[in-house]
């Protein structure tokens, strides 16, 4: 299978973009109309829109209240360790005031395995205390109550929004700064500058997803050191083709994730 991007296929354009000589630090003066990197910005929205129909939120939650917790205690931890420790979490904790009453020895123990439990559990604590004593135990649904909210920031507030809620939200994780600085949307480096930036290039009811196709995107192809770009859908776009090597059968290597084949088909392997 090979996606067609304009006239000839992805693998085409990979073979002959690789034949080009990259020079990492021209990026920098890249000359680009605000318009031109619009049409950009959504055009490569909508490739990993193919690139990745399913993306979606990678931790486990089935109430807004779990999501907030688990995004929580996914702070310096991998969403599949978190998705590990939640299930007896929630069944112990289901609601705020079991949150708010904990015995923080025994709700220690339950997310040990998330590293730097001790602060978590007091954000848990806290975070169901707040829940109890302003919401009658429910989450808001509204960025200004959320953030103030122990334990939740402005990037763990759009996870609750456009997860929990439908309200659209830009992620800015390390995965999603990373690669919209590498693709020149942005040179923010403050997270909020950056979702600020992005919103202003793509669509507000695409949001949400942009947020999980570029964090899917750079779990799975960009990598931070070594991105599989001879296989990257994204290839013609991007002004840091060529960061990674450029063969394809060598980037194919580095593709990681349940996608792969899919990814690999799409790049006419």
């Amino acid at each position: 299978m090979t996606v067609n991007l304009g006239k000839v296929s992805l693998r085409s354009q990979i073979s002959t973009l690789s034949e080009v000589t990259v020079d990492k630090d021209s990026r920098a003066s890249r000359s680009e109309t605000r318009t031109g990197l619009v049409r950009r910005a959504r055009r490569m929205n909508r490739t990993l829109a193919q690139a990745f129909p399913d993306a979606h939120c990678e931790l486990d939650f089935t109430t807004p209240l779990e999501l907030a917790v688990a995004t929580v205690l996914s702070a310096q931890c991998t969403d599949v360790r978190v998705n590990l420790t939640t299930p007896a979490l929630f069944a112990r904790y289901p609601t705020a005031l079991d949150y708010a009453q904990a015995d923080r020895a025994e709700l220690e123990e339950f997310i040990r395995p998330t590293g730097f439990y001790r602060n978590k559990a007091t954000s848990l604590i806290k975070l169901g205390q707040a829940l109890v004593e302003s919401y009658d135990g429910e989450l808001p649904a509204t960025m200004d109550e959320l953030v103030h909210l122990p334990g939740v920031g402005r990037k763990t507030a759009n996870v609750i929004l456009g997860n929990a809620f439908g309200v659209p939200g830009i992620t800015v994780d390390t995965h999603f700064g990373r690669l919209v600085r590498r693709w020149d949307w942005t040179r923010e480096e403050d997270p909020v500058k950056v979702e600020h930036a992005v919103g202003e290039l793509i669509e507000r009811k695409e949001w949400t997803l942009l947020s999980h196709r570029v964090i899917f995107h750079g779990r799975r192809v960009c990598h931070s050191r070594k991105p599989a770009c001879g296989v990257c859908v994204l290839a013609k776009d991007c002004p840091s083709f060529g960061l990674g090597p450029t063969d394809p059968m060598e980037a194919a290597a580095l593709v990681k994730g349940p996608e792969t084949e899919h990814l690999l088909a799409l790049a006419g392997l």
